[in-house]
């Protein structure tokens, strides 16, 4: 397959690539048979906005594949394979524990940067972030609950796993060699509280919190409600520290939220202030 140039590219329509990003980026070129074939190899290792970017370009590569009368049956089989394993993952979120649980929520630090600076080789970054946090997920007793772009959702049933979690996700992520020998970092953000377990997912304002606290900190760091450091004080791992970083009003929690940055070996300790207001001393 003869590799399109920039003017080739750049005088094709949109509708002879299978994917075209928010920012207008265009992927999975297929305007030939030999690129449709191309496409379908590559599908896998595209990294998709979200769920529905995936469905229309998955969409729009099948329908080029029948017009050149492709039959792309692995192609077909490795996405039913996914389909199958999405939904065994669905079933599984019906026995995800409610009532007071302890929640952890993760985000790729300069996530766009890199999508850009990487273009389709940040599929395989990605790919390694997500693999690391299942795997110190999973290895503490949590279960993930949800994975999304470059974010992710997991919950516990005890704070020193969620814990011993975070802080494992952190050491493995610092020790990995990413590509062109990038610094790729991941905000963690921890909360203990009540929800409820629905048909459509966890709901419960500590949800809220815990993205938010997450969404607060830096790349490398991990954050913890003022009620999960209380909590954690019971069954406190050995080797972790807890500092206290004040009182913030986190964008929109009724009330102030003190806030802790976890410490141990390992972990990276100095950050620039939270992406938060301080908030005013209780009187």
């Amino acid at each position: 397959m003869a590799k399109l140039t920039a003017s080739e590219r750049a005088k094709l329509p949109d509708s002879a690539f299978a994917y075209v990003d928010s920012t207008g980026k265009r992927r999975l070129p297929i305007n030939d048979e030999s690129h449709v074939r191309n496409a379908l190899s590559r599908f896998d290792q595209v990294h998709f906005e979200s769920d529905a970017t995936r469905e229309r370009s998955r969409t729009r590569l099948l329908n080029a594949a029948k017009k050149y009368g492709l039959v792309p049956v692995g192609f077909i089989t490795g996405q039913l394979e996914s389909e199958r394993k999405l939904g065994a993952a669905s079933r599984e979120s019906a026995a995800l524990p409610s009532g007071l649980v302890t929640l952890l929520f993760t985000d790729i630090e300069g996530s766009t940067h890199l999508l850009h600076q990487l273009g389709d080789g940040y599929a395989e970054v990605l790919a390694g972030v997500r693999e690391t946090i299942r795997d110190s997920v999973l290895a503490a007793g949590g279960r993930q609950v949800e994975v999304r772009a470059d974010e992710s959702f997991a919950v516990f049933e005890r704070v020193d796993a969620a814990l011993e979690a975070a802080v494992a996700l952190q050491r493995a992520l610092g020790e990995h060699r990413w590509p062109e020998s990038l610094d790729v970092r991941v905000r963690v953000g921890i909360h203990t509280g009540d929800i409820t377990m629905t048909s459509s997912g966890y709901i419960g304002l500590p949800v809220h919190a815990a993205s938010r606290l997450c969404s607060a900190g830096h790349g490398g760091q991990i954050l913890l409600s003022g009620r999960t450091k209380s909590t954690a004080e019971e069954s406190q791992p050995y080797g972790i520290e807890f500092r206290s970083l004040g009182n913030h009003q986190l964008r929109g929690l009724p009330r102030p939220e003190q806030i802790f940055q976890v410490e141990a070996n390992g972990l990276i300790t100095d950050f620039p202030p939270l992406r938060v207001s301080a908030a005013a001393p209780a009187s």
